[in-house]
């Protein structure tokens, strides 16, 4: 289905036009639940590593039941690439389509990915999908990988499921693969179920309203989301707009900066990303598909146009354009190590608001902690060759984990962000660097530079901790509101010191009551405002020549 919206077929009414809609995100909706609940491993359940969707007959997105929203395009992209690898004729009712073919979907080999098709009156439709994510696949456990082949069992396009019946052969081949094999086998079930769910909810919509006025229905909703889509962006000033941000490293490289480069060009109701200025792919496993560069785009196209839009679809993100050339760390080719692949995308989003902040302030937001704290320690439980693993993974922003083993074990982290910290925008403040540290017997800490650190041995009783500075700030402190800092001082994210050096707030402390003193405040920020405006009028007059830059231009931090 090639919809645009110009499409001179019959048109559906609008009533049907608009239960179809609902009908498709409720439908990912009750997929995206029976995939939480039916799910063996947490990171599924708890952390939403996962998406599901509806998909037409060419493999455009109808709706997906996000979970991380990088996922946006990971499921479109796979199933065009299994639709070119078989062709239609070649799909039957009854098959499910199987791979977790990094340089496919864009991301490391432990992302599973099921489809299958869905047929009515013996026509295929549309696609149910998903995508989730299995802690284990094979490959090493520890250590840096360099290419794909460490880093577990790759499956090309198989059918797991062929007219109906499960392949226990290639069954056989993923359990023997994995050293978790019951855990594994029961996301496997589940994600089945969920795929089965959207056959059967689609089919119930299908046979209610029948084939053609579904696919007009689609191709409505695709073209509303594409003007509303194309009307944001025309309130967007028109012309170019560049920004710069740095990743710590490679892991393998260390200290390296990683730079990470996009312009943004806004003509009219379009907007075209390039990403040429990206690094090129690196040593260390912090690569990912073009499919992952695709998608950084696409999910800061959708933030700063629709955000709220529903149903997710193609046609919401038709008015942006990416340029993407191959072999950049956001689109690497084989034999590129992927196993951190999601790091490099999440900046490439906030660079491109960043970019974009003189251009529609009230859309963008600061740079963030970018990470998913990714610490663990891991070890055998006994010599039977079962293996116990603990994380930190997903402790989000502003918080600190200690985690302490109870056997010996070994940890490693991949944890960016600190070297470069979260840059602040429209006056705000860098926020604080990520931290990782190892506690040694007798509770001494040992902290490290980076925090891409290990495998280092624990002994038992030792541990590690994790610390995730949180975000950037957003407009200058000194004019949030003082009552909304005496509420995050109340809250427990403000303390009293930083209310006063960050915000210029005078807050008094009485037991477990906070008070504002309101002329404390005015003063302080009084002598904060003139303090300020001194110390700019200081950086004019010492700023380097624009001939002669300076040497430490970009080096160490968070921007460029």
């Amino acid at each position: 289905m090639n919809y645009s919206l110009t499409t001179t077929e019959p048109r559906v009414d609008a009533f049907t036009s608009e239960v179809i809609r609902s009908a498709v995100v409720a439908i990912t909706a009750e997929m995206k639940t029976n995939l939480q609940r039916t799910a063996y491993n947490q990171i599924i359940y708890e952390a939403e590593d996962f998406t599901v969707g509806l998909f037409d007959a060419e493999g455009n997105t109808i709706s997906i039941g996000l979970g991380l929203p990088m996922f946006i395009r990971g499921l479109s992209d796979a199933i065009k690439a299994k639709l070119e690898f078989w062709g239609k004729e070649n799909i039957e009712p009854g098959d499910i389509l199987l791979t977790n073919d990094g340089y496919v979907m864009g991301s490391h080999l432990n992302h599973m990915i099921f489809t299958v098709p869905v047929f009515n009156d013996g026509e295929l439709v549309a696609f149910s999908s998903s995508m989730a994510h299995w802690p284990d696949v094979g490959g090493v456990l520890g250590g840096i990988t360099r290419d794909i082949y460490s880093e577990g069992i790759q499956l090309p396009f198989v059918k797991i499921y062929k007219a109906g019946r499960q392949d226990p052969e290639l069954t056989s081949i993923i359990r023997a693969n994995v050293r978790l094999p019951e855990r594994a086998m029961g996301d496997f079930r589940a994600q089945i179920a969920s795929i089965r769910t959207g056959e059967r909810r689609l089919l119930q919509l299908l046979k209610r309203y029948g084939n053609q006025a579904f696919k007009e229905s689609v191709a409505l909703v695709f073209e509303q989301s594409e003007r509303l889509a194309r009307a944001a962006v025309r309130e967007i000033p028109d012309g170019v707009y560049e920004a710069e941000s740095f990743m710590d490293d490679d892991g393998v490289n260390i200290g390296k900066h990683i730079p990470v480069k996009v312009r943004v060009e806004v003509q009219g109701d379009e907007m075209t990303v390039d990403l040429s200025g990206v690094a090129p792919q690196v040593a260390g496993f912090f690569n990912s598909g073009p499919t992952a560069g695709r998608s950084a785009v696409q999910v800061a196209f959708k933030c700063l146009t629709t955000p709220l839009l529903l149903p997710i679809n193609d046609g919401a993100l038709r008015p942006v354009k990416v340029v993407l050339p191959p072999g950049r760390v956001v689109s690497a080719t084989k034999p590129a190590s992927m196993r951190a692949w999601m790091t490099v995308p999440m900046t490439v989003v906030d660079t491109i608001f960043k970019a974009l902040a003189t251009a529609c302030p009230e859309r963008v937001i600061a740079g963030h902690h970018c990470d998913l704290s990714s610490a663990h320690a891991y070890g055998f439980i006994d010599a039977s060759g079962r293996i116990f693993l603990a994380r930190s993974g997903n402790v989000g922003s502003g918080v600190r984990s200690e985690i302490r083993v109870l056997m010996p074990a070994m940890y490693q982290s991949r944890i960016e962000r600190t070297q470069c910290a979260p840059w602040g925008l429209l006056g705000g403040k860098d926020g604080l660097a990520n931290r990782v540290g190892i506690i040694r017997a007798g509770d001494a800490v040992e902290r490290f530079s980076t925090g891409k650190v290990g495998p280092l041995r624990l002994e038992q009783g030792e541990g590690f901790i994790t610390e995730m500075g949180g975000g950037g700030g957003f407009g200058d402190p000194l004019e949030r509101a003082p009552e909304r800092v005496l509420a995050d001082v109340r809250a427990g994210y403000v303390s009293l010191e930083a209310a006063a050096r960050d915000h210029g707030v005078v807050i008094h402390q009485h037991g477990r009551r906070f008070e504002l003193d309101v002329k404390a405040t005015e003063g302080l920020r009084e002598r904060m405002s003139s303090c300020s405006e001194r110390n700019k009028d200081v950086a004019r007059w010492t700023k380097p020549s624009a001939s002669i830059p300076s040497p430490l231009a970009g080096e160490g931090k968070g921007e460029g």
